[in-house]
């Protein structure tokens, strides 16, 4: 039997080797969550803090507490937009990288 790496192992270790995934991730959580998916983006937020900053660097940065920020990015989860905001803004900070909000002709 092949061996196989679990799937949070993997998205923890692309993140860390490629800085252009990572930013793709965080861009597709805000874009889910700008395109009425809420749910996913939290998932996808979840993966990435634990491959960046991890769940205790988060409560530390944003001043709640862990197990509070595991709520939040759960699957049943639903965070304040200022929660969601903040998040995000500490997640851009670790990777030193900006979102830039852009209007697709639909």
């Amino acid at each position: 039997m092949a061996l196989t790496r679990d799937f949070k192992e993997t998205v923890v270790a692309r993140v860390k080797s490629d800085p252009a995934f990572a930013q793709a991730l965080l861009d597709e959580a805000v874009n889910l969550f700008l395109n009425g998916e809420p749910d996913i983006a939290r998932l996808v937020l979840r993966d990435l803090v634990n491959a960046t900053i991890g769940f205790e660097g988060l409560a530390t940065d944003i001043h709640k507490s862990s197990k509070s920020i595991h709520r939040m990015l759960s699957r049943s989860g639903n965070p304040t937009m200022e929660n969601f905001s903040i998040i995000i803004t500490a997640i851009k900070k670790a990777l030193h990288v900006d979102i830039k909000a852009q209007v697709v002709p639909g």
